[in-house]
């Protein structure tokens, strides 16, 4: 079995080690001015995170990819997510910032020394591609939130078992959306697709999908929402031929009742972890290693 498969597995428990976290000294106050900042999948959970913590009503909380920072903007807290600790944009990035908080994998490397560090190890990972340590963070920083993930750690459990709504002889391409947080979740599953499988898949804010992106939507092509739909979307979807994908939807989780006891939908989060599920098989299928994608390592380390 590959790494990532057992990874993806090893979700539940870990969520529930990083809801222990959550009173951890450096983790943004209420009424704090907060910026997020990660490269890729790190992002994405930022992205994911500010939009959760506004809609809390714990202050206003911007997300950026470390390299676009805007220099000379001025927040109470930084909080800066990387697994390995070492990816250049983010070390660059903390070293001319104050009042910076790191959630890391290692706390031996370098964005961990002169930071407060919240070190999530259990969370780490030998595949390149993340799974894990990115959905613990962001269980991590849900709970400071004050959300009880034990109901989250609970609908994990279940999205491990699920069967897929995809499979690849019958898809050729999938569009992922969401709205409000769950559009970073989007973003992360279309990202996983791409990392393992080299797949063609998108994301989008599901109320800007009928701008533009629902032209591409055909048959043997897949629209995938996480949490909350608009009215009349997967009608839309389904009217070009496309399958629609959603854990409350019978064209998509259908009969997630007999599945899941009669529970109420998956947490976006958890259904997150089909997705993971689905772009693993997405890179077996093609006889390609999850573990190892191509032209890609653990940390992007720019000379």
């Amino acid at each position: 079995m590959s790494y990532v498969k057992v990874e993806i597995a090893s979700q539940p428990e870990c969520w529930r080690k990083a809801a222990e976290l959550a009173d951890s000294p450096g983790l943004p106050a209420k009424g704090e001015r907060v910026a997020v900042v990660g490269c890729g999948t790190s992002w994405f959970m930022a992205k994911a995170y500010a939009s959760l913590r506004e809609r809390a009503g714990h202050g206003e909380t911007d997300a950026f990819q470390a390299s676009e920072f805007p220099r000379g903007r001025q927040y109470d807290r930084i909080v800066a997510i990387t697994r390995s600790g070492t990816t250049t944009e983010v070390l660059d990035l903390i070293k001319r910032e104050s009042n910076v908080t790191v959630i890391t994998a290692d706390g031996t490397q370098p964005a961990a020394q002169e930071n407060t560090a919240i070190v999530l190890d259990f969370a780490d990972e030998q595949s390149v591609v993340q799974t894990r340590f990115a959905t613990s963070a962001l269980a991590l920083l849900r709970s400071h939130l004050g959300e009880d993930m034990d109901p989250v750690a609970a609908d994990a459990e279940v999205a491990i078992r699920l069967p897929l709504p995809v499979h690849p002889a019958l898809a050729e391409q999938i569009t992922f959306l969401g709205r409000g947080w769950t559009v970073g979740l989007a973003e992360e599953a279309a990202l996983k697709c791409r990392e393992a499988a080299g797949y063609w898949a998108e994301a989008y804010p599901a109320m800007d999908y009928r701008h533009g992106p629902i032209a591409i939507a055909a048959p043997r092509r897949v629209v995938w929402a996480f949490g909350e739909i608009p009215a009349g979307l997967a009608d839309d979807v389904e009217a070009t031929g496309a399958s629609f994908v959603h854990s409350r939807h019978h064209g998509g989780y259908a009969a997630l009742g007999s599945w899941c006891g009669g529970r109420a939908p998956l947490d976006p989060m958890a259904d997150l972890i089909v997705a993971q599920r689905v772009a693993v098989l997405l890179a077996t299928s093609q006889g390609l290693d999850p573990d190892r994608p191509r032209n890609l390592t653990r940390s992007v380390i720019l000379g």
